[in-house]
């Protein structure tokens, strides 16, 4: 079979051409799924970012596409390149509405990525988690607890403001 992620990844396209034709590919095979998801696992680095890149978009419209390879996701969230970092804790968030209990396997990973110095990485952590808490009753006040403790101890707004909005939503629901 013909390795199509692939062959748009050598294309002369620029990256965001990739990134945009790799997701409306995927979106619509499963089979391009596993190539996805194989390049995350044996692609270099920067294979790897392009990979969880997509993986983003991907579960955001259709996550029972990725569910399957909720464990990879895991697995790679504190991966050394940072748009693995950045890519697979979103894709367990976009994931984390319609699954939410399978993906609260997830959140001790999550919470190592919580103390890298990247804001980006820390951001896309605290959204998967704040994502698990909205939408997992049973993880709910356990990572609420957390969220109150890290926004006293969190130095970027940005970050803070991901666990103050979804404390707001918690309180709704």
């Amino acid at each position: 079979m013909t390795n199509i992620v692939q062959e748009i990844l050598v294309s002369d396209k620029k990256h965001k051409e990739k990134v945009t034709l790799i997701t409306e590919k995927v979106g619509s095979d499963k089979k391009l799924v596993a190539q996805l998801f194989e390049l995350l696992k044996n692609g270099s680095d920067v294979e790897k970012g392009t990979a969880a890149e997509v993986m983003k978009f991907v579960s955001k419209e259709k996550p029972e596409l990725v569910i399957q390879y909720i464990d990879v996701l895991i697995e790679y969230i504190d991966y050394k390149a940072p748009r693995v970092k950045w890519g697979c804790p979103e894709s367990i968030g976009n994931i984390a509405k319609k699954y939410p209990e399978k993906v609260e396997k997830a959140i001790p990973n999550l919470f190592k990525n919580l103390k890298d110095k990247s804001t980006v990485v820390r951001w896309c952590a605290a959204f998967a988690l704040t994502e698990i808490a909205k939408y997992n009753s049973n993880k709910q006040k356990e990572l609420a607890m957390k969220f109150h403790e890290l926004i006293e101890t969190e130095k970027n707004n940005g970050v803070k403001n991901v666990y103050i909005k979804a404390l707001k939503e918690i309180k709704k629901l």
